[in-house]
């Protein structure tokens, strides 16, 4: 057992100063990084990278900045895969509580913000959620596909940030 964590360890550059770890460290640490997330992502669920709301592109920004720690050698190897594994769980369990508590939901992933309705535009909601008349227009075209504001019953801010429509 000891042969091999000593074999793991010089061909992983585990007791290496980042600067010294060779091409072919990094380059095989990316990969078994790579494969890890692969794994955890998959054990986080399908939600994680389908959605776009906050909630999701947070676990996405910080798994990224901590995995990328143990391919440049910066951060412990497997203490940094497991504080990913950590991360992904933590999502799960949070998501899963949204899904229980409504109230947690919204903390945790907003809620949506009418902006139109009646063909009658909420000018302050949409100053809230900074979504000009501009921005309002496109997103009916490529949406929605309405060209006329009378023709919409109601628009929504999604908890996502997406504009959604409901015709008249």
């Amino acid at each position: 057992m000891n042969a091999f964590w000593n074999f793991l360890e010089t061909l992983l550059g585990l007791s290496v100063e980042p600067k010294d770890l060779t091409f072919f460290q990094i380059s095989l640490r990316a990969i078994i990084v790579f494969l890890a997330t692969l794994i955890m992502v998959r054990l986080g669920h399908k939600r994680s990278l389908s959605r776009k709301t906050p909630f999701d592109a947070i676990l996405l920004i910080i798994l990224a900045a901590v995995l990328s720690r143990a391919i440049n050698g910066s951060a412990a190897f497997f203490a940094t895969l497991g504080g990913g594994v950590v991360l992904v769980m933590l999502h799960r369990a949070f998501a899963y509580l949204a899904y229980y508590s409504h109230g947690f939901g919204i903390f945790l992933k907003g809620r949506p913000d009418t902006i139109v309705r009646d063909g009658e535009c909420d000018f302050q909601m949409m100053r809230r959620n900074h979504v000009s008349i501009h921005d309002l227009e496109e997103d009916m075209r490529l949406n929605g596909q309405i060209d006329d504001l009378s023709k919409v019953r109601l628009a929504r801010v999604e908890r996502s940030g997406d504009i959604s429509f409901i015709k008249k």
